[in-house]
């Protein structure tokens, strides 16, 4: 079974006042509950402002790393969520992006784990 990750992208700044949040999380939660019900949810969550982050950087020839408050680069977008499934379809995945995508207005993008045979990409069941 392959470990995919669901990326929803968001805008900077709060959502617009139009945006009804009760409904989205209320929407998503129904097609969290499906991928649940499939035996495919690993995790999901939602990330803080982008102001919120540190980037680090450090190259082994420098001693001490580099801390920089907020994030990597200045982008319109910045990821704002994941959903880490599993499945043996990757139509199915799709599907399940399609739905988070039109539940959340937001951008989404789907990307396999890579080297699923190796147990340090694999989550472990707790």
């Amino acid at each position: 079974m392959k470990t995919y990750l669901i990326s929803l992208f968001s805008p900077d700044g709060p959502p617009p006042a139009e945006v009804d949040l009760s409904r989205i999380m209320t929407d998503l939660e129904v097609v969290n509950d499906e991928i649940r019900a499939a035996g495919s949810w690993v995790f999901a969550g939602g990330l803080g402002d982008q102001a919120s982050a540190t980037t680090i950087r450090k190259s082994d020839a420098v001693a001490d790393a580099v801390l920089t408050d907020g994030p990597f680069i200045e982008a319109k977008e910045h990821l704002g969520g994941f959903t880490i499934v599993r499945s043996d379809d990757y139509d199915v995945v799709l599907g399940w992006a399609e739905r988070i995508a039109g539940v959340t207005g937001l951008p989404v993008e789907v990307r396999p784990f890579v080297d699923q045979d190796d147990p340090g990409q694999v989550p472990t069941d707790r």
